[in-house]
């Protein structure tokens, strides 16, 4: 079963109204929590891949600019840097085990799920 993947602010927004509905040893054992609410909680950090367009004109840019620095004679130059590919990114991972209590999470917390960015 494919988990449910959040950010930081999805998962801090969900947890506060779950702390209202139900006492704090739930969260407290995983064991409690798969019982109670049908999942663990995973932290998980991601690389997010740069799309190749916004890539490609870095590169573009840094070669320009690279020519410009050779040409000065400032010895503090950072000629051997390159642009990024891409960038890590903290997620939370829900997993679940019952795909009914999955189904009602789902339900129960689309409008803080359908809100990508914070």
């Amino acid at each position: 079963m494919r988990p449910v993947i959040l950010n930081g602010r999805q998962w801090q927004e969900i947890r506060a109204m779950l702390h209202q509905e139900h006492p704090r040893t739930v969260f407290m054992l995983r064991h409690k929590m798969k019982d109670v609410l049908g999942f663990t909680v995973r932290e998980h950090t991601a690389w997010i891949d740069k799309p190749k367009s916004e890539y490609h004109k870095e590169v573009i840019d840094w070669q320009q600019r690279r020519t410009q620095l050779t040409n000065t004679s400032d010895p503090f130059t950072m000629l051997d840097w390159e642009p990024s590919k891409g960038h890590s990114a903290s997620q939370i991972h829900l997993d679940f085990y019952s795909e009914r209590k999955r189904t009602m999470f789902l339900l129960k917390f689309s409008e803080i799920l359908a809100k990508k960015e914070y």
